[in-house]
């Protein structure tokens, strides 16, 4: 298997899960995976949030760790990559406002190169205008967004995902074995047991 080379956006106070997990699910399969944060460097750091579901109305949210990124934002091209991964968290809530990733966004999209979301990831989503008519999953309190975006909220259970063409979208953390199940197949990534 030839290693792909994948982009992960992620920010400030992004969900600690949603970016650990798959940054260092996809580095253990042999991928390469370039953690980037617009206005930061390679060797900066974003602070993470952990969100849990714990019976109240929505998800609290606890202080997580301190991520480093490994790649600089300025110098990125989506030319450069095959995949994009966009967890979820705090992050894409400001992202979005960043003409620059939303730019990014759509290039992946256009060249339909695989873009795996999660929670509020589809927040980047519906900003960059990628959703319309499609299926996608997200965290439920941004199913208006995706449905003011045109995009057809997928209401499915927390740990599972869904794949609309080179779309992979899942609801949160616990999806991770169903939504990087679906990216990694995407990728055309073969595990051997």
């Amino acid at each position: 298997m030839a290693a792909k080379t994948i982009l992960m956006l992620v920010g400030d106070y992004a969900e600690d899960y949603e970016t650990m997990v798959p940054f260092q699910t996809l580095l253990a399969i042999g991928h390469v995976v370039h953690a980037v944060c617009p206005g930061k460097v390679a060797g900066d750091r974003v602070a993470t949030a952990i969100h849990d579901f714990e019976g109240d109305q929505t998800y609290s949210e606890k202080r997580g760790h301190n991520f480093t990124l490994n790649a600089s934002f300025e110098t990125v091209s989506a030319d450069s990559y095959d995949a994009l991964v966009i967890p979820g968290g705090r992050a894409p809530e400001y992202l979005r406002l960043n003409p620059a990733v939303l730019a990014l966004v759509r290039e992946f999209d256009a060249a339909g190169k695989p873009i795996a979301a999660v929670c509020h990831g589809a927040q980047l989503l519906a900003a960059a205008g990628v959703l319309k008519g499609r299926r996608v999953s997200a965290y439920p309190a941004c199913r208006p967004e995706v449905e003011l975006a045109g995009g057809e909220y997928a209401d499915i259970a927390i740990d599972d995902a869904v794949t609309e063409g080179n779309l992979i979208t899942a609801p949160a953390w616990p999806a991770h074995p169903a939504w990087m199940s679906r990216f990694i197949a995407a990728l055309g990534t073969r595990i051997e047991l």
